[in-house]
C-alpha cells in the first residue's frame, strides 16, 4: 500500500514515510499547531507518528495519511488524511484533515488534496465525508467550500471547543468522485 500516489498533475499524494520527518517538523508553524495538531511537535514525536502512519498502512488500520507533494522536485508540501473510525462518525463516514506548511499555501493545493482523497474515500467504500473546522479556521472552512462539502451541523468537544461541519457525499450514479 505504501506505493499509491494519487495525483492530479499539479500534486501528487502518497502515504507519509519516515524521510518525511525532517520537512514535517520544520513546516510546522503556530497556525499548524493550533488547527491540526495541537501541541509543538520534536524529532521524536514526528518519528512516533510517522511510524504510526506507517503501521497503519500496513495492517489496513484506519488512518490513512497522505504526505502532499508539489513542485517539480515533488516536495512535502503539508498532509492530508483520512480516518475511518472516529467516536462521532455514523457507519460510512470518513473524516478529512489536512493542513499545508506555510509557504505552500494560499495556491489551492489544500483543496486539490481533499478532492483527491475523496476519490480514493469513495473507492474504498465511503459513503460521505466529513470535515470538521473551528469557527476562527476560516482558510479550513474555505477549503471544504472550494472542495464541495456543503455546512452541517456543530458540536461541541467535552472541552467546549466547537466544531462546525461540512459535509461532502461520496455516492456517485457513475461511481466517479
Amino acid at each position: 500500500m505504501r506505493e499509491l500516489e494519487l495525483s492530479d498533475g499539479v500534486i501528487t499524494l502518497s502515504p507519509l514515510r519516515p524521510e518525511d520527518a525532517e520537512a514535517h517538523l520544520a513546516g510546522e508553524d503556530e497556525e499548524s499547531v493550533r488547527w491540526l495538531s495541537g501541541g509543538r511537535s520534536t524529532p521524536e514525536t514526528v518519528e512516533a507518528y510517522l511510524r504510526h502512519c506507517r503501521e497503519q498502512w500496513d495492517t489496513a488500520g484506519p488512518l490513512h495519511a497522505f504526505g502532499i507533494r508539489a513542485g517539480e522536485r515533488g516536495d512535502l508540501a503539508g498532509t492530508v488524511d483520512l480516518r475511518f473510525v472516529q467516536t462521532y462518525l455514523a457507519p460510512g463516514q470518513v473524516n478529512v484533515a489536512y493542513g499545508l506548511y506555510p509557504s505552500w499555501r494560499g495556491r489551492g493545493l489544500a483543496t486539490r488534496a481533499v478532492r483527491l482523497v475523496c476519490g480514493y474515500a469513495t473507492r474504498t467504500g465511503a459513503r460521505e465525508a466529513v470535515i470538521r473546522v473551528e469557527p476562527g479556521n476560516g482558510a479550513s472552512a474555505a477549503v471544504a467550500r472550494r472542495a464541495g462539502f456543503a455546512p452541517g451541523k456543530h458540536t461541541f468537544e467535552q472541552d467546549g471547543t466547537r466544531h462546525d461541519w461540512y459535509l461532502r457525499s461520496l455516492n456517485r450514479p457513475d461511481g466517479e468522485e
